[in-house]
């Protein structure tokens, strides 16, 4: 579980990014952070991963403080950073070094996403694409079984087929003990997989809800013209005429158009 309440944190020099904060994450869900470059979706994961301590509040990770770093805390964490530097070594090696870290570690586990994602144990890891690093740390990350997994921005470098394989291992490898908080702006990237989404504008969440919850009281839609419809909420151009959002009325599901709904959302025409 994770609690934040109050939180307070600024770089040196610069704004304040959170201003009294507070978030709560129970276990057994894939999260949706969402925001613009700059709204502090990174910070955000490097706070619960305790990478960056805040100035004031408090942060309870699965009952730890996670800039305490106590090591029952790190061997049940793992994050995989947007920006990464990996040792000049092949994967077995990396493997051998740092699973054991990790109690819950998966080695079979590990070898069927290194299958699903086309990468082998001797492959050297200086020699891969930036692609194919980015795809290594994840199916680590997945073949650890940390009850808490962190991907900031998981899709960037990863092709259209290696993002489709992205989210079906990710949704086929967690547990219902795992959370997995996956930061992004690229929303349809995402949009399929997870089932809560919180969305942070300048340091602010403006939006927290079950995607359940959406899909039942919001109605997405597309029409080549608006004459005659009413109630909009937000309504964008496309090429066939118009996507929009409407209030349900009958409370039957609808499907999400994430990206949608997220202009929407940062446009203020919807509200928590």
């Amino acid at each position: 579980m994770i609690s934040i309440k109050n939180l307070r944190f600024s770089y040196k020099k610069q704004h304040r990014l959170f201003n009294d904060f507070s978030l709560e994450i129970e276990p057994g869900s894939i999260l949706g952070l969402l925001g613009k470059n700059g709204a502090g979706k990174s910070t955000l994961l490097k706070l619960i991963g305790g990478i960056q301590t805040p100035q004031k509040g408090t942060l309870r990770i699965n009952g730890f403080n996670p800039k305490e770093r106590n090591p029952n805390f790190l061997a049940d964490l793992y994050m995989v950073p947007e920006d990464f530097t990996l040792p000049p070594i092949t994967i077995n090696c990396y493997v051998k070094a740092t699973a054991p870290l990790y109690p819950s570690f998966d080695n079979e586990k590990l070898d069927n996403l290194f299958a699903e994602f086309e990468l082998k144990r001797p492959d050297h890891l200086n020699k891969l694409s930036h692609g194919q690093k980015k795809k290594f740390l994840i199916a680590f990350a997945l073949a650890t079984n940390c009850k808490i997994l962190l991907l900031d921005e998981p899709t960037n470098g990863l092709d259209i087929p290696s993002k489709s394989t992205f989210r079906k291992m990710l949704v086929s490898s967690v547990s219902e003990e795992q959370l997995v908080i996956i930061s992004t702006h690229q929303v349809k990237d995402i949009d399929t997989i997870i089932d809560k989404i919180v969305l942070i504008d300048g340091g602010i969440m403006v939006y927290h809800k079950d995607i359940a919850e959406i899909s039942q009281s919001l109605r997405f839609e597309t029409a080549t013209s608006l004459a005659g419809i009413d109630n909009v909420l937000y309504s964008e151009k496309c090429p066939i005429g118009y996507r929009f959002i409407l209030p349900s009325s009958d409370s039957q599901e609808s499907v999400i158009d994430m990206e949608l709904l997220f202009n929407a959302i940062v446009n203020k025409k919807i509200q928590q």
